[in-house]
C-alpha cells in the first residue's frame, strides 16, 4: 500500500489539475436547432463565443421528423436544452406543460431585441394569456407562386386580390389550357391551403378555443370554396407524391398558380430554365372579400425553465435576433429573417421575389393556440383527401 501512495498522489494532482483546466469560468450551454438551421447556425457560433468569451455553445441538430418526440421524451427526463428552436405551433404544447420560460422580464431588459420591429401576426404566435414565451427567429407564410405569361394571356396583368376575382382568373386561365392542363396545384396531402382559407373566412376554433368551428359559415364557406376548385376542374386532384417534378410542371404549363413557402424562391430560380426569366412572380394571397391573410409560420426561439444558464442562453437568443446576424443567417439558409429592418438590406431589398413575402407577413394569423394544433391540421388533410 505505502507504493501506491506516491502514484495516487500523483493521480489526485493530475485529476485535479484537469478539473481547473475544465472549470476555467466558461459557461457551455446546450442549444437545440432543427434540420438545415441546426447545420449552418454553428457557422455563427464562433463570432458569438468571441463576443462572448465567457460562453461556449454546444449546438445540437435534431432532424425535424423527430424533433417533438425527443423535446418531449427530454422534458419528461428533466434534461431540456438551455435554448432551443420551436416550430411556432409547438410553443403553446411546450408552455402548457410548463416547459418554457416567460420571456417577459428579458425583454424588459433588452435593448436589443425590440418587438414593434417583428412582423407582429408571428411574434403573436409566442403570446399565450398575455406572456411571451419565444423570440420570432425566422418567419415562414405562403403565398402564391404564379406564371404571369399564362396569367396575360388570360386577360390578367396581375393577379385578383378577392376569392371571387382569383376564382374568375382560374377559370380563364383554364379555358385556355389544354385538356390535362390546371389553373392551380392544391396537392391533396398538404393541409396548408385549407387551413389558410379557413383562417381567411373566420377563426377555427370557438368558445374558447375549446371547439372546432368547421360547421361554422366561415370555414363552410372557405372549404366550399376549397372543393369546388376540384370539382371545376381547375386543381388536379392528386397528392405532391404524384408530381414528380413540381418546378418542371410548372414550366411546362401543367399549372399556373401554387401555394407554397419562401423556399422555392431559390429552388424555382436554380431549377427553371434561363427561359422563363420574366414568365413567373409571386403574390400575396387573395381574400374572401380583400387582400387575404395567410398562415403564421416559422420558429422561435425559447428557453427552458429547467435550465440553469438563462442569462447565458439569453445572450445567444439577443445574438441571433440582432439585424445583421438574421441577414447572414438568410444568406446562409434562404429563411425569411424575422425582424423588419433586416428586409432593408439589399440581399433582400432588391429581391423582387422577396417583395410579396414582405407585404404577405404583414398579413398573416396564427393558427389555434393550443397543444392539438398539429392533430387539427391532419384532421383538416384528411378531411381534404
Amino acid at each position: 500500500m505505502p507504493r501506491l501512495l506516491p502514484i495516487l498522489l500523483l493521480v489526485s494532482l493530475l485529476l485535479g489539475g484537469c478539473g481547473r483546466a475544465v472549470d476555467d469560468g466558461v459557461v457551455t450551454i446546450e442549444f437545440w436547432a432543427m434540420g438545415r438551421e441546426g447545420e449552418v447556425v454553428q457557422e455563427l457560433m464562433p463570432e458569438f463565443e468571441r463576443e462572448h468569451p465567457g460562453i461556449r455553445v454546444e449546438v445540437q441538430q435534431l432532424p425535424w421528423t423527430s424533433a417533438h418526440e425527443k423535446l418531449l421524451t427530454a422534458f419528461a427526463g428533466r434534461s431540456t436544452p438551455d435554448l432551443c428552436q420551436l416550430g411556432n405551433t409547438w410553443v403553446p404544447e411546450m408552455q402548457a406543460l410548463g416547459a418554457l420560460v416567460d420571456l417577459g422580464p428579458w425583454l424588459a431588459r433588452s435593448s436589443i431585441v425590440e418587438q414593434p420591429d417583428y412582423f407582429q401576426g408571428v411574434w403573436d404566435t409566442n403570446v399565450i394569456d398575455g406572456a411571451t414565451y419565444g423570440i420570432p427567429w425566422y418567419v415562414d407564410t405562403r403565398l402564391l407562386f404564379y406564371r404571369t405569361d399564362i396569367l396575360r394571356e388570360a386577360g390578367y396583368e396581375t393577379v385578383p386580390e378577392d376569392w371571387a376575382g382569383w376564382l374568375e382568373a382560374m377559370r380563364a386561365v383554364k379555358r385556355n389550357a389544354g385538356p390535362n392542363q390546371y389553373a392551380v396545384l392544391l396537392p391533396l396531402n398538404e393541409f396548408e391551403p385549407p387551413l389558410i382559407l379557413g383562417l381567411q373566412a373566420g377563426d377555427l376554433l370557438r368558445d374558447g378555443n375549446r371547439y372546432g368551428a368547421f360547421r361554422e359559415p366561415g370555414f363552410r364557406r372557405a372549404f366550399t370554396f376549397y372543393v369546388d376548385l376540384f370539382k371545376e376542374g381547375l386543381a388536379p386532384p392528386v397528392t405532391g407524391a404524384q408530381i414528380s417534378n413540381v418546378w418542371q410542371e410548372f414550366e411546362n404549363g401543367y399549372f399556373a398558380f401554387y401555394i407554397t413557402g419562401p423556399w422555392n424562391i431559390g429552388e424555382f430560380t436554380r431549377r427553371l430554365s434561363p427561359e422563363m426569366e420574366g414568365r413567373w412572380m409571386t403574390a400575396p394571397l387573395p381574400g374572401p372579400d380583400g387582400p387575404g391573410i395567410s398562415m403564421a409560420g416559422g420558429s422561435s426561439l425559447a428557453l427552458f425553465e429547467r435550465s440553469e444558464h438563462k442569462a447565458e442562453a439569453w445572450a445567444l437568443v439577443e445574438y441571433l435576433s440582432r439585424p445583421d446576424v438574421q441577414v447572414r443567417f438568410h444568406e446562409l439558409t434562404g429563411d425569411l429573417p424575422a425582424r423588419e429592418s433586416a428586409w432593408e438590406d439589399p440581399v433582400l431589398a432588391e429581391n423582387e421575389y422577396a417583395d410579396a413575402f414582405r407585404e404577405q407577413l404583414r398579413r398573416v394569423r396564427p393558427t389555434p393556440k393550443v397543444p392539438e394544433q398539429e392533430r387539427i391540421a391532419q384532421r383538416i388533410r384528411e378531411a381534404t383527401e
